[in-house]
């Protein structure tokens, strides 16, 4: 099968951030100079921002989802294994209301939840999660915040790849390099995965009965194939002007195995997307800069087997979703202290099914920015407001923000804002493999602020946010036996948690990092059953930590992950246990410069037996060998 994984169009020269140092591996928090437009920093100075760098773990049999994972107010939702659906939610928000950007680019539709299992880790440089409200600078899809997934910079010349083997026949396979062409920089990737996900887990047939027996059940029609070949490229044309286009399409299939109490032995998904984008930027001697994308995205997916079958034959369920439109950004400097922004946006979705509905909307949007810098930038204070307009939907999203920094590597932000977002094309009409839409979704509106304490030091950074949200007509989706997952609307819901972060990195031979997660949701005017009651798949503790010690030919790790129990429906009668993941690893780099290296991994050591979503088992304990090397032109 044959992926053309397009990396952005949003494609910008940029200098190194002048923040403080980056620790290979550790998520941290760093400020953005604005000079790096890659970064979701750059409409957005006072949010509060994580960074996953990725380059360290290109060489683990690893996937996009398990990267993002260690970053805090992180959630990711597993369908069970490699090459399985992997959506991500922050701060108790449904993965629809997460913006999932590449480069700066959306990944999806807005409101669509990206499936990360689509995006190779070897494609990646970096991680940037913005979390909190971020509808007002970038949309109705960003409620709960945004991911910009950073790909490897199309600059030099050099060839790198990798290879994995290990558990359940899983190969993951990459092949790239950089090169200059036209006058400009390219970057070509390909990239493959194949995996049968057929393992053995323990069930436990009647859960409200304690000391009974468990049974021993394989997983099957969990298999998986992909592949792809990843391009980027941009050409300063001179002038201030800079062009980078983008190609993409996707093959895959997969099969789609159910949750183990209603499981599915027959449903298939088989996808092919196309994608395209040209972004074209020109900065001006004022300090003005226009930026100019225009993008367009088509994805054929047809689903087989029960429960898709459209007809008592067992015709499949085949849909064609389209998607196009043309963004324009604007940044004028009135002064050397003041800063005005303005955005405009038009798209279209259309949708092809088996009904014959076809529908289709329009969208529309304009968001107008201020940012105020006083005592020499030390203090920044930024307000925005932003428009959409999907369908019948109307949404405003103003925001306000201010960040301080201190001396001594201090640095304070607030912020506060009000969205609304309307339910998305794709939630309202299209089937997302195990995700069924609800054409009866109501917009969800939502009142966000959020405090932040960081310190960030050469060798070590620690961040503490505390945040609080009110919800109405909130959207999260529910099991909906004997079928799939389902959204609704819950009338009233409050949101309200901590997030921790911190990573040192005191010699060459040592680094760690850890993340911890407090949330707690209550569904607080609804139905009496479900009245105080936590929203569903939002678990109330999640700790990741990461430990790496050795000199840089010989590395090893250990990481570990805890989660708390989760409901999965509004009652709260149906639980998803807790979670141990305990994972271990060792690196060796023959050579001295560092160019190959072989890796050996165990994950999930002791063979925890738990799953995911609404009942979807994750692999038991599997071990993994990967070869990775990369020759630069010197």
């Amino acid at each position: 099968m044959l992926e053309l994984v397009a990396i952005s169009a949003w494609l910008f020269t940029s200098a190194p951030d002048a923040g403080p140092l980056v620790l290979p591996t550790v998520v941290i928090t760093a400020p953005d100079d604005g000079r790096n437009a890659s970064s979701v920093s750059r409409r957005d100075p006072t949010a509060a921002l994580a960074v996953v760098e990725v380059a360290a773990r290109r060489d683990e049999a690893v996937d996009t989802a398990q990267v993002l994972s260690s970053a805090p107010g992180v959630t990711v939702q597993d369908s069970g294994g490699s090459g399985q659906r992997k959506t991500v939610s922050l701060r108790g928000l449904a993965p629809n209301a997460t913006l999932v950007l590449l480069d700066g680019v959306p990944l999806a539709g807005p409101g669509q939840a990206a499936d990360l299992s689509r995006i190779p880790v070897a494609a990646l440089d970096r991680l940037e999660v913005l979390r909190g409200g971020g509808s007002a600078r970038y949309g109705p899809g960003a409620l709960g915040g945004v991911v910009n997934l950073v790909t490897r910079p199309p600059s030099g010349t050099r060839v790198f790849g990798g290879l994995s083997q290990g558990s359940f026949m899983h190969t993951q396979a990459s092949l790239g390099a950089a090169f200059p062409v036209l006058g400009g920089d390219a970057l070509m990737l390909v990239s493959g995965l194949r995996s049968t996900g057929d393992f053995s887990y323990q069930l436990d047939e009647l859960p409200t009965l304690a000391g009974n027996a468990l049974t021993t059940r394989l997983r099957e029609n969990n298999q998986a194939l992909q592949g792809g070949l990843l391009l980027r490229g941009r050409r300063d044309l001179g002038h201030g002007l800079e062009l980078g286009v983008t190609a993409e399409g996707l093959v895959d299939e997969r099969g789609l195995a159910g949750p183990i109490l209603n499981p599915t032995p027959t449903a298939r998904q088989a996808s092919a997307r196309l994608l395209g984008s040209t972004r074209v930027s020109k900065r001006f001697e004022s300090g003005a800069e226009l930026t100019v994308l225009g993008f367009g995205r088509h994805e054929g997916v047809t689903f087989t087997g029960s429960p898709f079958a459209t007809t008592a034959g067992g015709a499949p369920y085949v849909q064609r979703e389209t998607s196009a439109g043309l963004e324009g950004f604007w940044t004028q400097p009135l002064g050397t202290q003041h800063t005005l922004s303005v955005l405009a946006t038009v798209a279209g979705d259309w949708l092809v099914e088996p009904t014959a509905r076809n529908p289709g909307w329009g969208r529309v949007g304009a968001m107008v920015g201020d940012e105020w810098l006083l005592f020499d930038g030390a203090l920044a204070l930024t307000g925005s407001v932003r428009v959409d307009v999907a369908g019948p939907f109307v949404a405003v999203s103003p925001k306000l923000g201010v960040s301080w920094l201190l001396p001594l590597g201090f640095e304070l932000k607030a912020n506060v804002g009000q969205a609304m977002r309307p339910p998305s094309f794709q939630e309202l009409y299209v089937v997302q493999g195990t995700l069924l839409p609800n054409p009866l979704l109501r917009p969800e509106r939502g009142l966000t602020s959020d405090v932040t304490a960081a310190w960030t030091h050469a060798k070590a950074s620690v961040q503490v946010t505390g945040f609080a949200a009110l919800y109405e007509d909130l959207i999260s989706y529910e099991y909906s036996p004997p079928l799939l997952a389902k959204p609704f609307n819950f009338l009233t819901a409050s949101v309200v948690g901590l997030e921790a972060e911190a990573a040192a990195t005191p010699t060459d031979w040592l680094t760690a990092s850890a993340s911890y997660t407090f949330l707690s949701t209550k569904n607080l005017r609804d139905d009496a059953r479900w009245y105080l009651k936590a929203l569903p798949f939002r678990p109330a503790h999640r700790a990741v930590a990461r430990l790496a010690v050795g000199p840089k030919w010989l590395k090893a790790r250990v990481d570990g992950l805890y989660q708390s129990a989760q409901s999965t429906n509004r009652t709260e009668t149906l639980f998803i246990g807790e979670r141990v993941l305990l994972n271990a690893g060792i690196t060796v780099s023959p050579l001295s410069d560092g160019r190959l290296s072989l890796t050996a991994e165990l994950r999930n050591l002791l063979d925890t037996q738990t799953m995911d979503v609404d009942g979807y088992p994750l692999p038991p304990r599997a071990a993994f060998v990967t070869v990775a090397f990369q020759w630069d032109k010197r």
